[in-house]
């Protein structure tokens, strides 16, 4: 089995291969999952820092995985206007609820109590299946200090 102890921001070098993960999949500090061409893989991280879409796992052969955001089950909040939009940020923010926030949508698990608060601010719902990659929150960064190669050998 293939062993990834190391994250990269990006690489320069050729990407080996990947992962496809779900939300609460990347948010594991110990996974092991097949990778998308089907070699066996742990990945083993530090807790508290889940992996990004994007960054790239470094095996202890050397090989490269890219972390690729696998669909699934949410519910996209679309507002037509700026205000209803803020209106809503704010209260789905004082719910303390994992938010993805992009231009004029807000995109959330599935929960019907979170639909309806979002539906009587004048937002429609959009339930088809998305990447979900939510805001990490005030404290957290989306930097954790990655190294990144540079070999263009």
């Amino acid at each position: 089995m293939l062993q990834a102890f190391e994250r990269l921001s990006h690489s320069h070098d050729p990407i080996d291969d990947s992962v496809t993960l779900d939300h609460d999949t990347r948010k594991k500090a110990r996974i092991k999952i097949s990778t998308d061409q089907g070699q066996s893989l742990g990945i083993f991280m530090q807790r508290g820092h889940p992996l990004l879409v994007g960054e790239v796992l470094k095996t202890e052969c050397g090989l490269l995985i890219e972390i690729k955001g696998k669909a699934e089950e949410v519910s996209t909040a679309i507002a037509s206007d700026w205000m209803d939009f803020s209106r809503i940020c704010y209260h789905l923010g004082n719910r303390h609820t994992s938010l993805q926030i992009g231009e004029l949508w807000v995109r959330f698990k599935p929960d019907h109590v979170l639909e309806e608060l979002a539906e009587n601010y004048g937002l429609s719902i959009n339930r088809t299946p998305a990447v979900f990659e939510p805001e990490n929150g005030a404290y957290g960064s989306q930097s954790h200090g990655h190294s990144h190669s540079h070999s263009h050998a």
